[in-house]
């Protein structure tokens, strides 16, 4: 079979010499894409705005060039619409896929009917299927929800979200996220004690986090924050400063941020909204507890208790943090909590099985 990504930036993940980092996403069709071609498919990713000495092939997958179609303006989509429509044309994919909200899912369901491929949609966000997206983008999100309902196969990465896809008369399978291999055994020396990890978005809530360090000015603090939102971004730089318990990174590549998480006690997640954490799986990874102030995917916390679950409560927030610091058995006994939860549902030649299972289905 024949595989053929649109993804901005998961090329960035194949690639041990680049710098540049991206969001989980990008990360997850990586794994998926470089678990396909270690199958023996063919896999085509098309990157958005590659660098100008990228490899042409990266882990078995062949990296060709979209443009600026990524930043979803109408000019940059007319450049690249073009050049996705050649690649189609070359390629003859048996499947065209999509991870994650964007308008050319639409654009891809147009063009099927000329290229003969089945278009695969896997949901990122539980905002894709819950109409939220749609509420707050009226327009892109109506093309957006018209491309998932005609999609041929639909994946959801969580109970919660085929729950939703089935609320909403639409069928799908259910594949969990894959695990990015260590570059490095794990660190087992735990030098950070709360550990806050992601893009700068407004729905990561960066400056909860900056909240509850406040609160803690005796702990050891790490963020990791891509600039993506620049004003969002610059705020959240210069209120770190003001903390010197806390080390502030505006970015790590892909194969090294396991060792920030194998280094921390406690990872804390302000996120209003997500799917599936990939931060949650890297955690368990570095046998890391959580602590997560609105985001509870399939009730992993009730079910595995791998850490403390705050309700959307920016003060259960920091009295949950209080005592997973001071109480080293508690602690100790979330930490393994964690890891066991992602070797129980994260094994990735089981979920790959799963997903190839559900292009059959």
């Amino acid at each position: 079979m024949k595989f053929f990504f649109l993804s901005s930036f998961a090329h960035l993940a194949l690639d041990p010499a680049s710098t540049r980092v991206s969001g989980g996403a990008e990360l997850q069709v990586a794994l998926l894409g470089q678990a396909l071609a270690r199958l023996g498919h063919g896999v085509v990713f098309m990157g958005s705005d590659l660098e100008p000495n990228a490899p042409p092939l990266l882990a078995g997958v062949r990296i060709l060039q979209g443009g600026r179609f990524h930043t979803g303006g109408l000019w940059d989509t007319a450049e690249a619409f073009p050049r996705v429509v050649r690649a189609l044309k070359k390629e003859k994919p048996d499947y065209v896929l999509i991870l994650g909200w964007t308008t050319w899912l639409y654009f891809l369901l147009r063009l099927r009917p000329f290229f003969g491929y089945k278009l695969v949609f896997i949901c990122g966000l539980d905002t894709e299927v819950n109409g939220e997206f749609r509420r707050a983008h009226p327009l892109r999100g109506a093309f957006f929800e018209k491309a998932v309902q005609a999609a041929d196969i639909r994946f959801a990465m969580s109970e919660t979200q085929r729950q939703l896809f089935r609320q909403r008369n639409m069928n799908c399978s259910l594949y969990r996220n894959l695990i990015l291999p260590r570059a490095h055994p794990a660190n087992v020396e735990k030098t950070i004690d709360l550990l806050w990890v992601a893009r700068c978005q407004t729905i990561k809530q960066p400056h909860r986090f900056l909240d509850l360090v406040e609160k803690f000015p005796k702990s050891r603090c790490q963020m990791i924050c891509p600039r993506e939102d620049a004003g969002l971004w610059e705020s959240v730089k210069k209120r770190a400063a003001q903390f010197p318990q806390l080390a502030f990174l505006e970015k790590v590549p892909y194969h090294q941020i396991q060792e920030y998480y194998d280094a921390a006690k406690i990872f804390v997640n302000t996120s209003s909204f997500e799917g599936w954490p990939n931060s949650f799986i890297q955690a368990g990874l570095g046998s890391t507890a959580l602590l997560s102030l609105h985001i509870n995917p399939d009730g992993v916390f009730d079910k595995y208790f791998p850490g403390k679950f705050a309700h959307g409560s920016l003060e259960r927030l920091a009295q949950d943090a209080q005592e997973m610091l001071t109480n080293s058995e508690i602690l100790q006994r979330m930490q393994k909590n964690c890891a066991q939860f992602v070797s129980e549902l994260h094994d990735n030649e089981n979920n790959v099985c799963l997903f190839l299972q559900g292009l059959q289905s």
